[in-house]
């Protein structure tokens, strides 16, 4: 055992200070000042490497969706003031957080209703899982939205959503950093005045301003701190994943990998939120690697498997499960002959901006994680 390793021993949990009559009561002279000795609490707030509350959950679409239907007898939009499912970590149940410091829940909507316009300090995201009809306007701009389209609420941007009347009845995943803005003690919330906000651009125009691949408008200009292609559609997100897959070797870890990028900046969609779309080729079976920063999964196609933390989650279409930070992780796609296809959303930007995040490829047993034969909480 090297030196390092005996002072890491001896330093588990707490220093290597004995209590005493007279420390015991020096602590709570402390205590009553509103103080503490650091030496008690040292190894507790600065820990040797992150270790997350969140533990790995798998949240199955096909148990969750008779639930999410069932509020719309119970509850109308109006008096709801957003009719959702959220999705909650036993382990962070106490900020009723998905992972991490990342909020999560399913929505839904039925033909002709409209939700009442909304700001908040907390950047949102949607991903439609299904339906038809469903719509989101931002600030003035309306996006028409299908199943497996991701779009963009800001933190500050005025932001109400709905279906059409002749429409079908819609469910989205709503993605947002409620818990970390809540940390921070810097969450607003209002209503809009008018309950409702005009439309004053042509729909859809943030595509066509925005949309197209290496191109921009001349005079499309853009200061804003969030990309201003509010929504992303999945038809070329496939095809552009596809592409990049045909004409580069597989990452070990996560097949073919891409992010969701503002296209003035080139950076992340928002200031605090981020999101992915990746491939998982036919066969694949990715190596284990952990990173800082959590991320929230849904399988947007396919059938497959993650190992986190050495237990096993089997997945398919439309179900949602979670990395917390620091978690050993690896993906597998279950089909020799079709890919498979995973959204993600994170807080990378927030692990970058602030120079925490940390990457590593697991050394042992050729990179992949032995299986718990325990079940997974």
């Amino acid at each position: 055992m090297t030196k390092y390793d005996t002072f890491r021993e001896e330093m588990a949990g707490r220093a290597n200070v004995e209590d005493s009559p007279e420390l015991i009561a020096y602590y709570r002279d402390l205590e009553r000042l509103k103080t503490g000795a650091l030496w008690t609490v040292a190894n507790k707030i600065e820990p040797w490497q992150p270790k997350s509350e969140s533990v790995p959950v798998i949240w199955r679409y096909r148990d969750l969706r008779e639930h999410v239907l069932r509020s719309v007898r119970l509850v109308t939009p109006e008096k709801a003031g957003r009719r959702v499912i959220f999705l909650e970590n036993p382990g962070r149940r106490d900020v009723s957080a998905a992972v991490g410091w990342l909020y999560s829940g399913l929505q839904v909507m039925h033909p002709g209703e409209r939700a009442t316009a909304h700001r908040h300090s907390s950047s949102a995201l949607r991903f439609i899982m299904e339906g038809s009809g469903a719509y989101t306007i931002v600030d003035g701009h309306k996006m028409t939205l299908g199943a497996n389209d991701f779009v963009l609420t800001p933190n500050g941007t005025w932001h109400e959503h709905g279906v059409e009347e002749n429409g079908t009845p819609c469910i989205w995943q709503d993605g947002l950093d409620i818990p970390l803005v809540n940390a921070l003690e810097a969450g607003f919330y209002a209503v809009h005045p008018d309950l409702h906000q005009a439309v004053g651009f042509p729909v859809d125009d943030g595509v066509s301003m925005w949309g197209a691949a290496g191109l921009r408008a001349h005079q499309a200009g853009w200061d804003k701190p969030y990309s201003p292609l509010f929504k992303y559609q999945w038809e070329p997100t496939y095809d552009a994943l596809e592409n990049y897959a045909a004409n580069h070797d597989d990452n070990p870890f996560d097949s073919a990998l891409m992010h969701y990028t503002n296209p003035v900046t080139g950076g992340h969609v928002m200031a605090t939120a981020g999101a992915s779309m990746q491939r998982l080729r036919p066969g694949f079976e990715g190596k284990a690697h952990r990173h800082t920063g959590s991320f929230l999964y849904q399988v947007a196609k396919g059938a497959g498997y993650s190992i986190i933390d050495g237990h096993r989650f089997d997945w398919r279409e439309r179900d949602i499960f979670c990395v917390p930070s620091w978690a050993w992780h690896e993906h597998v796609n279950l089909s020799s002959t079709e890919d498979a296809c995973l959204f993600s959303f994170n807080d990378l930007p927030v692990m970058e901006k602030l120079g925490l995040f940390y990457e590593e490829a697991l050394a042992d047993n050729a990179g992949h994680q032995p299986v718990s034969s325990q079940p997974a909480l």
